[in-house]
């Protein structure tokens, strides 16, 4: 057995001894996990694609699992029931035979029924109704159970960070492939497909859709769209993508200037890629994130003042807004099964840690501790709807308006990584894993 199928079996039997507790604690005999089912577009027969329920991949390292499901009891091996019917359109899920389904009592089904349970007290989560869970007799969806199994999730296992790891690594074949494209003169599209080539993925199983912008729409911060030809000058790219492992996502931004850039953007690249460095150098076990957000916003103004975009003072750039209108995202989020993963706004009691009102896109609200994997993103974009209200306004004069514009054909710039917290400081995975390639 490999190193790495011990570390996957030890995962599952430390998932076992935690549900265990969780379950006898809120006096649940058995729970039954749903992958859930594929929604097909209104009045259509096509299905966006599938990715099963957060919980159920936690123990099913098969993503792509639909209509099954998990029966969770103390003291019982997991009793996995994946739905496999005979079909000729489809080709139907296998039983798998990797060292982790050792761990589970595994079943067949054409049945998308939940499999039979004679235990007294159950609860069944996922994405069902009222009605069919009523139908099991089981309670739906239990809130207090959530909220602990959602706290479960977000210190990882050395399974979870190896998966995480692995998914750096092949993320960052992509993102190389990408800007070997960009460099040759390609569009959008093209360096997409360069990226899905080179990270070993169709595009359908990757976390998130990738954003792949070049020149202004770098300024866009999810960027949906691809254009099919290249631009006639090559101001800048950003490329934010992904990859998957076992369930687990890598979440990746890089920033590459263009020959047509400006002196000033390629400066405030370099810039931003130290202040990168500086953040993810903080991170450790005790450290507020909300602060390290702050921090961000705080150096942020610095990084403006010294190239001359905004010429008022550092704490007048942040309580006056300046910095939010050119960096309106959270410094980072919580990461794993999910690429915005559960259990960032919460403490260890399950009690709410809401964004504050200043920064409402912040993911992540409760202090690093051991095992949290989180990104560290920081940006700078030129966003003409964020940025035309200050021209009107009483900080209108304390922003060179001439130097915006010049960099107004690069969009901006994002830099992320994906961090663990260890005992005693953090390690970089994106960094581990680019020494690797």
């Amino acid at each position: 057995m490999s190193e790495r199928d011990t570390l996957h079996l030890a995962h599952l039997e430390a998932l076992q001894h935690a549900y265990s507790a969780l379950l006898e604690a809120a006096g649940i005999d058995a729970l039954w996990i749903y992958s859930g089912a594929p929604m097909s577009h209104h009045g259509d027969d096509q299905y966006p694609a599938f990715r099963a329920y957060g919980h159920f991949v936690h123990w099913v390292p098969m993503a792509e699992l639909s209509h099954s499901w998990l029966l969770i009891r103390p003291a019982q091996p997991p009793l996995l029931q994946i739905h496999a019917p005979d079909d000729f359109w489809h080709l139907p899920a296998q039983r798998p035979d990797a060292a982790w389904s050792r761990a589970f009592e595994i079943r067949l089904s054409d049945d998308a029924a939940p499999p039979d349970c004679s235990a007294t007290h159950r609860a069944v989560i996922g994405d069902l109704d009222a009605q069919q869970a009523g139908a099991m007799g089981a309670t739906l969806n239990p809130p207090a159970l959530l909220d602990a199994l959602d706290r479960g999730r977000l210190h990882k296992s050395a399974h979870e960070v190896a998966c995480l790891r692995d998914a750096n690594r092949q993320a960052l074949a992509g993102h190389a492939a990408a800007r070997q494209a960009f460099e040759a003169g390609a569009g959008e599209l093209d360096i997409h497909l360069a990226y899905l080539v080179a990270s070993r993925q169709r595009e359908s199983a990757l976390p998130y859709d990738s954003i792949v912008g070049l020149n202004h729409h770098a300024g866009v911060l999810h960027y949906q769209h691809y254009d099919l030809e290249a631009p006639q000058q090559r101001h800048a790219l950003l490329v934010d993508a992904g990859h998957r492992e076992r369930g687990y996502c890598a979440d990746i931004t890089r920033t590459w200037a263009g020959p047509a850039a400006p002196d000033v953007f390629a400066s405030l690249l370099e810039a931003m890629q130290t202040l990168q460095r500086e953040l993810i150098s903080a991170c450790a076990p005790g450290v507020a994130f909300v602060e390290l957000h702050q921090r961000m916003h705080y150096a942020l103004a610095a990084m403006l003042i010294e190239h001359g975009v905004i010429r008022c003072s550092i704490e007048a750039a942040v309580t006056g807004g300046i910095t939010r209108a050119f960096c309106p995202h959270g410094l980072g989020h919580s990461l794993g099964i999910q690429v915005h993963d559960v259990g960032g706004k919460q403490n260890d009691a399950g009690r709410p840690l809401p964004s504050p009102a200043t920064d409402p896109a912040l993911r992540l609200t409760r202090p690093l501790s051991p095992g949290m994997v989180v990104t560290i993103e920081p940006g700078c974009y030129v966003i003409p709807m964020l940025l035309e209200p200050l021209r009107s306004g009483g900080l209108a004069a304390q922003i060179d308006w001439s130097l915006v514009e010049q960099l107004a054909p690069c969009g901006g710039i994002r830099l992320e990584d994906n961090i663990v917290i260890t005992d005693t400081g953090h390690h970089n995975l994106t960094a581990l894993a680019q020494q690797e390639t």
